[in-house]
C-alpha cells in the first residue's frame, strides 16, 4: 500500500522504503513503469534478483506477487515473470499511478489522467454539495487555512490541496468515485513538479482562490457552481502539466 499523499511528499526526492518488501515492489515497479523492464521482457532469475536486491526468496516471492495482482507481471512455469502489456497494469492502483511520476512523459498518459480526473471529480463535488455536512465544511476550511498558511511551500501546499479533493470525494458518499484519489495525488504533483521549475506564486494564488470557491459552492449547496468550479481547479493543474510537455 502507499499513503495518500506519499508522492506529494516526495516532491524533494525519491521516498525512502520502509521494509525490505516494500523495497522490492518499489524497485521492480519503478523499473516496469519507466521502461527499465520492458512490456514482454523476462525478468531476472530469483537467484540473480534476491542477490541484487539482498533479500531473501521469500521477500521476492511475496514482492513479485503483489506486483501480479497490480497486473505488472505474469509468472509462467518453465518461463519465468515476464512483464505484462501496460492494457493489464492497475492504473487505478495508486502505488502504480505512483511510479508514473518518474517515467518519461507521456501525452497521451497524461491526457487520458485528466479526462478521468474530470469525469469523477465533477460527478463529485456535485454529489457532495447535496450531501455535504457541517462538519463535511469544516474539514475542507481547515485545509484551505492550511493551504493560505503554507507560505509558498510546494510540498504543504499540494498535501493541504489534496486533502481537499479527499474531502469531496468522501462527502460525495460515492466509494467509487473515492478512487480518483490516487490520479489526482499524480496530476497534482506533476503540476507541481512543473511550477516549482518556472516560478509558482501565480499557480499557487489560482488554486488556493479555485479552492475557496469550490468549498464555498458546496457549502452553498450548489452542485451546478460545483462541477463548474473544480474544472476550473483541473484546468488550472492541467495547463501547468500540457506546458512541461512543451
Amino acid at each position: 500500500m502507499i499513503e495518500a499523499g506519499s508522492l506529494i511528499r516526495s516532491l524533494s526526492g525519491r521516498p525512502a522504503a520502509r521494509n525490505f518488501h516494500t523495497f522490492v515492489i518499489n524497485e521492480i515497479g519503478l523499473g516496469i513503469v519507466t521502461g527499465k523492464f520492458p512490456v514482454g521482457s523476462i525478468l531476472a532469475s530469483d537467484a540473480v534478483m534476491m542477490e541484487s536486491y539482498g533479500v531473501s526468496r521469500t521477500v521476492l516471492r511475496e514482492a513479485l506477487k503483489t506486483l501480479e495482482a497490480k497486473g505488472l507481471v505474469e509468472a509462467r512455469p518453465k518461463v519465468g515473470t515476464r512483464v505484462s502489456p501496460t492494457s493489464r497494469w492497475s492504473l487505478f492502483d495508486p502505488q502504480v499511478l505512483s511510479w508514473h511520476y518518474y517515467a518519461k512523459p507521456d501525452r497521451r498518459f497524461y491526457e487520458s489522467l485528466f479526462d478521468v480526473r474530470r469525469a469523477l471529480e465533477t460527478r463529485a463535488a456535485a454529489l457532495a454539495a447535496q450531501r455535504r455536512t457541517a462538519e463535511n465544511i469544516r474539514v475542507m476550511k481547515y485545509w484551505l487555512h492550511q493551504m493560505d498558511s503554507a507560505g509558498g511551500d510546494l510540498e504543504n501546499h499540494g498535501i493541504a490541496a489534496l486533502e481537499i479533493h479527499r474531502a469531496v470525494a468522501d462527502t460525495s458518499g460515492n466509494a467509487i468515485l473515492r478512487s480518483v484519489t490516487g490520479i489526482v495525488e499524480l496530476t497534482l504533483a506533476l503540476a507541481l513538479r512543473q511550477v516549482g521549475k518556472t516560478g509558482a506564486e501565480a499557480y499557487l494564488q489560482a488554486s488556493l482562490e479555485t479552492l475557496t470557491a469550490l468549498v464555498t459552492a458546496i457549502g452553498d449547496s450548489d452542485s451546478a457552481g460545483a462541477g463548474m468550479i473544480v474544472e476550473q481547479v483541473i484546468d488550472l493543474d492541467e495547463a501547468c502539466v500540457v506546458a512541461a510537455l512543451s
